[in-house]
């Protein structure tokens, strides 16, 4: 299944882009989505190993299923006062 993945802010600079597209396997979770990622190497490796992430539009646990041309974003985490 093909899946539109997003990165912002502090993610977007680590990896050199702002949207990817990747296949899964049917029944593929959030968890295993940011494994795929990470084992792309370079920056996509250094994104955390349980990021916040957001499924169309909805923030999702690793363990979320996916569905195919679901929008899956990776959010960093937000500091300010």
């Amino acid at each position: 299944m093909e899946l539109d993945v997003l990165f912002f802010a502090s993610y977007r600079q680590l990896v050199g882009a702002d949207r990817l597209s990747v296949t899964m396997p049917p029944r593929s979770t959030v968890g295993d989505l940011v494994s795929a990622v990470r084992a792309r190497g370079g920056g996509f490796a250094r994104l955390p190993q349980r990021p916040a992430v957001a499924v169309n539009h909805e923030v999702a646990r690793v363990d979320h299923g996916l569905q195919a041309g679901d929008e899956v974003a990776f959010l960093p985490p937000v500091a300010g006062g």
